[in-house]
């Protein structure tokens, strides 16, 4: 099966290999004239955004409010330790924090955030390197259990990715959300208090923080970013409370999404649900004297973050004795909607069509932990490591493992020897907003080799062209996609692989965050 660029359809949102784990490590990454001027792409875009900070912000204070903390303080007897952690959010968002300074607010979930914070939540970040404030906010046990686990990943999490997991609609949930969002609101309030604020409220953990900041301060521009996907009127309203979210996120002047069809979902979900006036021709929301300006904004990274080290490398994989093998690679939370199931046995059918494949090829899988009190999560590592367990019994033997399944956290520098010593990197969402790893893999492959297999049903499918694309229902064509990616010629990969970061280096983080602060700018030139 052969795959040309030339005959693969994509919507565009903004305009025989047989090289062993040995020969990619032995290989000297010399940057060819096409990467050369990808690198000054970021360059560029990283300049603009330092000269917009400057020129643009002026006095205004930056804010932006996550759920997560870019820095975690771990040990409550030494507050010195800490750690970034594994967050595509985070990542993305420190280094456009680093340039812009400003503060970050978040919840402080380290057993040590406490001793390195002031009496009002605040240290200096990077803890090595400081360059911005975090404002810690503090929960309870009893609200984290109700705001986090419970309504944002039992309610909306399921809510907004449609792969068939059903939603929990419990009232005491719903009223911890409440509790907790109006404790970001606060303070948020008490950081901007007599200033001219931007507030960039990030994702579904906060639908009710931004009217809740216009109501008590309507000369702050607060701009909020959905970074999961947004269905339909008909699937949001089976939420009893839909409209107050709606209502939350109508208090934003900005409100962005990944690709056009979640705007263009939340627009008609709002004409059906709320007395709003619905500006089609200018994709915004007139309610409550007030206009929502809504965006797609394709999130990306900082493409220089992944570049891996000399000599890094990751313990498993020389203890799995697998550098003779071609290597796909699966980096994933352990979540339902990554489709770590579906990629699993669609690589058992791989094996069983193509037995050529056998004791050359092994799928190793980071399926990292998350949300371990959530039970649909407990099952799903069950299932993983079962189904791996099947797999590894029926087509192994004593030389060879078909699938090695890693459970930990890795670094940096882990991650991004991991992107450069493998072959293929198989996205198998079921659903994602975007999916930031497809493109931390491009961003590692300065040998410009290496193939993208990357699921329909991701947000980033729409930007990259140049991977091979799959549907991962399908098990019989996933299967067929893994074979021709891992029987690719160089040339081909090579090709796809200078295509995809080409396009990488035009959309990064750094011209992201310039999109929304530039026109969070113009909204607040209204206000003074």
């Amino acid at each position: 099966m052969m795959w040309s660029p030339k005959t693969e359809q994509h919507e565009s949102e903004q305009e025989d290999s047989t090289a062993t784990l040995e020969d990619i490590e032995d290989t000297q990454q010399v940057a060819s004239p096409v990467d050369e001027q990808a690198i000054a792409r970021i360059s560029e875009a990283r300049t603009r955004l330092e000269e917009f900070a400057s020129s643009e912000l002026g006095d205004a204070h930056l804010v932006v409010v996550s759920n997560r903390e870019p820095y975690v303080h771990t040990d409550p007897q030494d507050g010195s330790k800490w750690h970034t952690p594994a967050s595509g959010l985070t990542t993305a968002l420190d280094p456009v924090m680093r340039i812009c300074g400003g503060t970050w607010v978040a919840h402080g979930s380290g057993h040590g955030d406490i001793l390195v914070a002031d009496a009002s939540g605040r240290v200096q970040v990077p803890p090595d390197h400081p360059q911005f404030t975090l404002r810690r906010v503090w929960l309870e046990r009893a609200e984290v259990a109700g705001y986090y686990d419970g309504f944002s990943n039992r309610t909306l999490w399921p809510l907004c990715h449609q792969v068939y997991v059903r939603p929990r609609f419990e009232e005491e949930d719903w009223l911890q959300y409440k509790r907790v969002n109006e404790k970001f609101a606060q303070a948020i309030l008490a950081q901007v208090e007599g200033k001219r604020a931007i507030v960039l409220v990030q994702d579904y953990h906060l639908a009710l923080v931004p009217e809740m900041i216009k109501s008590a301060r309507p000369d702050v521009v607060v701009s909020q970013f959905w970074h999961i996907p947004w269905p339909n009127i008909d699937v949001l309203s089976t939420c009893p409370w839909h409209r107050q979210i709606l209502k939350g996120l109508l208090g934003n002047d900005i409100l962005g999404f990944h690709v056009r069809q979640y705007c263009r979902n939340f627009l008609g979900g709002v004409d059906r649900a709320l007395e709003a006036r619905v500006l089609g021709d200018k994709s915004a929301i007139f309610w409550n004297g007030r206009t929502t300006f809504v965006r797609p904004y394709p999130i990306s990274i900082d493409p220089e973050t992944m570049i891996p080290s000399e000599n890094a490398t990751v313990p498993e994989l020389q203890r799995h004795k697998i550098s003779g093998a071609r290597v796909l690679l699966g980096i994933d939370r352990l979540d339902y909607i990554k489709g770590i199931p579906e990629k699993f046995r669609a690589y058992d059918r791989l094996l069983r069509e193509h037995p050529e494949h056998q004791g050359r090829v092994v799928l190793v899988q980071l399926a990292t932990p998350t949300r371990s009190r959530v039970p649909e999560y407990v099952k799903l590592a069950h299932e993983v490591e079962e189904l791996a367990r099947e797999i590894n019994e029926r087509h192994g033997d004593s030389t060879w493992k078909p699938i090695v399944l890693l459970q930990r956290l890795l670094d940096q520098e882990e991650l991004a020897a991991l992107y450069a010593q493998s072959d293929v990197c198989v996205v198998g969402s079921l659903q994602d907003g975007m999916n930031l790893v497809a493109k931390e893999f491009v961003a590692a492959r300065r040998d410009q080799r290496g193939v993208l297999v990357l699921s329909r049903f991701a947000g980033a499918t729409k930007q990259m062209i140049g991977a091979l694309p799959i549907h991962p229902y399908d098990r019989e064509a996933y299967a067929a996609t893994l074979h021709a990616a891992i029987m690719m010629p160089p040339e081909e990969q090579e090709d796809r692989m200078r295509q995809l970061r080409a396009d990488l280096s035009r959309h990064t983080i750094y011209s992201w965050a310039e999109n929304i602060l530039r026109e969070a700018v113009q909204v607040q030139r209204k206000f003074s």
